[in-house]
């Protein structure tokens, strides 16, 4: 490239402009900084999304761990005035492929020359890894047809697909699995009924995670949040349909592994009945809280999901039931504020009566001897070594990070410290059923939204702990659970939580619907748009 394409545009933006090539191509962050206006207003979009602020715009690149090496074959510049002007650059990646930026740089008296909006367009990637594992058109056609008919699946990679290997989020696992020789339980009654597979979507390793963050994979983009995480372990699947690649994801959730991305993207999350649909073919984590699942955009594709795929359960009625739902505060209150005050909002609007009770409450408090959220961790830490342990020893190192210490830990536990934590959530699970009665538990489905990429692990510890002491009620009691987005903070989405009695997972995301309604929760056209009026609304 000669140059000759910026000759019209000031040497002082020339420069800035080249400086802004250099300092990206460098990762050099506090270049970065200078060179994008610090203001509220400053705006950067790509395929993912728009981000709005320069303090976003900073997190996120402090997140996402550099960029491609590119070079520039051309640019072309327009004058909007003499302190604005327009660039359009063309470049081509390492890796192959084009891409163009377009910068709108506006001249400060003190600052100089700084990108006040940008939008980035990059290569058309063929499959993104942190994403999908495997990707085919399609990978399993239907089998038949029927209500799923033309609906595409994103299988999570715990479930068996006829034809390829079970990788559970650890390359290593991936390489020394057999081959499936049919389908996962799961997975055929999809097929069975019209839909068909469109690829294998990441996992965090072994499932055993609700942050998404797989050291191997990457983390797949947050839609709903950009440079935020995605939610896991169901990470790939709740992704997949965030961005509109596949119309279902199907997953598992032991302890949130649904409910937690769901709720994190902005999606529509089922964890069935635990038992109602069979696990075979299904990698195990923790056996005796371990459940099928879906994540959609919408409840009318969940409620058709569940529906094929629940043979002879998940169908009783709620009845009565659905007119009181139940909040027990001291649960509401493991979540941040700003949830607990969206919580509180969406609760004020429903049309129907709202009991607040006590769980632990009771003479019967008695009966816990120590935390059900303690004793929960260490029951699914024992299934979870007795599942796993044998593997990650005979291949040390294979498995990383927070997984591995978790794993570490679940090595420990013995015999006597799994049979107390059992009784405790043998006594939790009475209690719990005598409170409860027929009626739905409403809680937030996560105790924050999705926290950022770059979150310290100490963060993500917190919120996971917070977040467990919530999503964990349902498996202590073997309930199905649904996630709704229904909630909103200024950090992103959170999704409210319905625990209905068990086998009623129908009935569960006929009232989800119900309520998403009453919440005044409307699809994304009917919502007024950021920065803009609404309709009729200008003066």
């Amino acid at each position: 490239m000669t140059g000759d394409e910026l000759a019209a545009a000031p040497m002082a933006l020339v420069d800035r402009f080249w400086q802004y090539e250099e300092a990206l191509m460098a990762d050099d962050l506090e270049s970065l900084d200078v060179l994008f206006a610090d203001d509220e207003t400053t705006l950067r979009a790509d395929s993912a999304g728009l981000m709005v602020g320069a303090d976003r715009i900073r997190q996120f690149r402090r997140g996402r761990g550099g960029t491609e090496s590119r070079r520039m074959v051309g640019v072309q510049t327009r004058r909007i005035s003499d302190d604005c002007w327009l660039t359009v650059g063309e470049s081509i990646t390492a890796s192959g492929g084009r891409g163009v930026q377009t910068q709108l740089w506006t001249r400060d008296a003190e600052r100089g020359w700084q990108i006040t909006a940008a939008h980035v367009t990059g290569p058309v990637a063929a499959i993104d890894r942190s994403v999908w594992r495997d990707l085919g058109t399609p990978l399993a056609a239907p089998l038949s047809e029927g209500p799923l008919d033309g609906r595409t699946v994103a299988v999570k990679d715990l479930f068996a697909v006829a034809g390829y290997r079970i990788g559970a989020g650890v390359p290593g696992y991936l390489e020394t699995a057999g081959i499936e020789r049919k389908h996962a339980a799961a997975v055929a009654s999809l097929l069975d009924h019209g839909a068909s597979v469109l690829g294998i979507a990441q996992t965090d390793q072994f499932a055993y995670s609700i942050a998404g963050r797989n050291a191997h994979y990457g983390t797949p983009p947050n839609p709903a949040r950009r440079g935020a995480i995605s939610g896991g372990s169901s990470s790939g699947p709740a992704t997949a349909v965030a961005l509109g690649q596949a119309d279902i994801g199907l997953a598992s959730d032991t302890a949130g592994s649904i409910r937690v991305p769901a709720s994190y993207q902005g999606l529509w999350g089922l964890r069935t009945t635990h038992g109602a649909v069979p696990m075979a073919g299904t990698l195990p984590l923790a056996p005796s809280f371990d459940t099928v699942g879906w994540l959609t955009r919408d409840g009318a594709t969940l409620r058709d999901a569940a529906a094929v795929s629940l043979p002879g359960r998940g169908r009783r009625s709620l009845g009565a039931a659905a007119a009181e739902l139940v909040i027990d505060r001291d649960l509401v209150e493991q979540a941040e504020d700003a949830v607990v005050a969206a919580f509180d909002l969406a609760v004020s609007r429903l049309d129907r009566s709202v009991t607040v009770i006590s769980l632990e409450g009771g003479a019967a408090s008695e009966a816990f001897p120590g935390s059900y959220y303690d004793a929960f961790r260490l029951v699914q830490a024992a299934e979870a070594w007795e599942s796993h342990g044998r593997w990650i020893t005979e291949h040390p190192g294979l498995v990383t990070g927070d997984v591995a210490d978790r794993f570490a830990d679940a090595q420990r536990v013995d015999a006597e410290q799994q049979a107390a934590a059992r009784r405790i959530l043998h006594a939790a699970r009475a209690r719990w059923e005598e409170v409860l009665g027929g009626r739905v538990l409403l809680l937030p489905s996560a105790a924050s939204a999705a926290p950022p990429v770059e979150a310290p692990d100490a963060m993500i510890q917190r919120v996971r702990t917070a977040t467990l002491t919530m999503t964990c009620v349902a498996g202590i009691l073997a309930r199905p659970a649904l996630s709704v987005p229904a909630l909103e903070t200024d950090e992103g989405p959170v999704g409210l939580c319905l625990v209905g009695p068990q086998d009623t997972d129908l009935a569960l995301v006929d009232l989800g619907e119900e309520i998403h309604r009453e919440c005044g929760v409307g699809p994304p056209a009917a919502r007024p748009l950021e920065g803009l009026p609404s309709p009729g609304g200008r003066p």
